[in-house]
């Protein structure tokens, strides 16, 4: 709960080269200026920074050179509550505007259309400028046979894709670690959201989770979901014992070598930086632990 004061086509490449041409001909500020110019728009996710107020974490975030956040508004590790979305939210992108900083990405935990306030926060969203948004998570009972589930949730993907379309508002879906996650295995989603445009329904792809499910196979992984692509997550992990868990970038088992494979393709998309491995040791911690995997990020992308 927050604080209340608180398919890229030519000419669109074209655009983000032009915008980045005016970016290296305007002072930056803070630690913007070692941000390398290739294009990309970058993001942190604020998750663990609910305890800043709205002025003092849209500083830190700018000072550290993002060029804004992903927000969650979901009904746990909420930095804004989806039934307080219509006033908070206008007064977040206000600061944010301040420091020219977007709300790039809003995390929800939307699974369904006709979810009570899942129209209404979305259509607030569109009407301050957000493009894209992250869907919750879909779970298979594995008690149950698995294909007629996947089958089950057809319609219901049909129908948030149908309702994205009429607001003009992007919903992306995380691929995630865990035997009972639909899109852990990127089939599964890739068959749910094919049929799609990304402006409907896309993938926002978490190499982390990728390289955990698929080992050495992340490039298949990859490979399917780029006709999809609307954003990246990234964050690291490491094996104890059978257990994945989330660690520093560059200390872990996520492969520097998707990044140089990245840089190589037209994907200019939001990148998103998460950080889940300081989840009870505060803000602060949080907030230097995200500018270090930052840096981490933009050596690996200038490599």
């Amino acid at each position: 709960m927050t604080n209340p004061r608180n398919h890229l086509d030519r000419r669109q490449f074209a655009l983000a080269a032009a915008s980045t041409a005016v970016a290296l001909a305007t002072p930056l500020r803070g630690a913007a200026a070692s941000k390398p110019a290739e294009g990309y728009k970058f993001c942190a996710f604020i998750k663990y920074l609910s305890a800043l107020k709205y002025d003092e974490m849209a500083d830190a975030i700018a000072e550290a050179g993002f060029d804004g956040v992903e927000v969650t508004a979901r009904q746990k590790e909420a930095y804004i509550h989806p039934d307080r979305a219509a006033d908070e939210l206008p007064r977040l992108k206000e600061v944010l505007d301040k420091r020219k900083l977007e709300i790039t990405i809003l995390t929800t935990d939307i699974v369904r259309q006709d979810e009570p306030s899942a129209e209404s926060m979305l259509r607030v969203a569109k009407s301050l400028g957000i493009k894209r948004y992250r869907l919750g998570f879909f779970r298979y009972d594995l008690k149950k046979p698995i294909l007629p589930q996947l089958a089950a949730l057809k319609p219901v993907v049909r129908d948030i894709a149908a309702m994205n379309r009429d607001i003009g508002i992007a919903g992306m879906w995380q691929n995630h670690t865990g035997a009972d996650m639909v899109g852990a295995t990127i089939w599964d989603m890739h068959s749910l959201i094919k049929d799609y445009a990304v402006s409907e329904v896309g993938c926002v792809f978490d190499i982390r989770h990728a390289a955990t499910e698929a080992g050495e196979a992340w490039p298949v992984y990859y490979d399917l979901v780029k006709p999809h692509l609307s954003a990246l997550s990234v964050k690291d992990f490491r094996w104890e014992g059978r257990k994945s868990v989330h660690t520093q970038l560059g200390k872990g088992n996520v492969d520097p070598k998707f990044f140089k494979t990245l840089s190589k393709s037209e994907f200019r998309g939001p990148i998103s930086v998460h950080v889940e491995y300081l989840p009870k040791e505060g803000a602060q911690a949080n907030l230097a632990a995200l500018k270090r995997d930052f840096d981490t990020l933009r050596e690996w992308l200038r490599s």
